[in-house]
């Protein structure tokens, strides 16, 4: 008698498809720690991770990082809106906002305590240098941009 063939495995040999019995395959339901999945206790629990386990540097980064993102929306949004008469100025300013965005971004990356592996050679009192000298750079080259 040859051997039944599985469903899943193609058959070459012939061209009519074979019928299998799929039994349903019962796991043990076991009860862990499993975080509920509503959006609202999910929500919360990140908040209560990010609120005790952040450093006050790393909040104060991000409330400016939210500010950032505000802003360039309101400039946006005042684009649509109000129109874009001195383009060059709303250029200036927008790029000036996401150039600032990542800047900051890239500061929290660098002085956040959990990359200090990562940035090993960077002190965050450097970090901090670099995103000084960077900002006047940027808003050096935004200043000159509106004319």
């Amino acid at each position: 008698m040859p051997p039944k063939k599985n469903v899943s495995t193609p058959s070459s040999t012939s061209a009519a498809p074979s019928a299998a019995v799929a039994t349903p395959i019962s796991t043990p339901q076991t009860s862990h720690n499993v975080p509920s999945s509503n959006p609202i206790s999910i929500l919360e629990g990140i908040f209560k991770n990010y609120s005790q386990s952040t450093p006050q540097r790393t909040k104060l980064i991000d409330a400016f990082l939210g500010f950032l993102v505000i802003t360039g929306v309101l400039q946006f949004v005042y684009c649509v809106v109000a129109g874009n008469y001195p383009f060059n100025a709303f250029l200036a300013g927008f790029s000036a906002t996401v150039g600032q965005f990542v800047l900051t971004a890239s500061l929290r990356i660098q002085s956040n305590p959990a990359n200090k592996s990562e940035f090993a050679s960077v002190s965050p009192e450097r970090a901090f240098a670099d995103f000084v000298f960077c900002s006047i750079i940027l808003h050096l080259f935004c200043t000159n941009f509106i004319n």
